[in-house]
């Protein structure tokens, strides 16, 4: 007989992944023309952070390679929605920022998305997304361990 918290594990990843591509879907279908989910996770962080990143932070904190971040910052830069420029202290780093357009376009975005999450939420319930926080905020961290 199988143990039980493998099922469980199995249970949970399997809902996590349909619900991560079911969200993508929805998602991408209401983000303004022409912007990809990549591209409005970047301009997010950008905007909530405050702060120029690198390329090479920016991969890291998205979990993709390099070459992904790079592409995604070529076409938010051929946009306008982000300033990249070389690092004074070492030139051979760059730093990104957003623009003020990257800003506008985020905003559109933000209003885009949202009544879609505002719904999703108000369907579960604001108490039972509130439980499920701290679990997935767990799950988060572990997983995004060093191994």
């Amino acid at each position: 007989m199988s143990d039980p918290s493998e099922s469980l594990a199995v249970s949970l990843f399997s809902e996590l992944f349909m619900a991560d591509q079911l969200a993508r879907n929805r998602l991408t279908k209401v983000l303004p023309k022409g912007m990809e989910l990549s591209q409005f996770s970047v301009l997010n962080h950008l905007a909530r952070t405050g702060e120029e990143r690198t390329p090479a932070q920016l991969a890291q904190a998205f979990h993709v390679t390099r070459g992904a971040m790079t592409n995604t910052l070529g076409k938010l830069e051929w946009a306008g929605h982000i300033h990249i420029r070389p690092d004074w202290d070492d030139a051979r780093r760059k730093l990104v920022s957003i623009s003020p357009a990257g800003l506008r376009a985020r905003d559109v975005a933000i209003n885009a998305i949202s009544p879609l999450i505002a719904d999703v939420v108000n369907d579960i319930g604001a108490e039972e997304v509130k439980a499920a926080l701290p679990v997935l905020r767990a799950l988060r961290q572990r997983l995004g361990e060093e191994v």
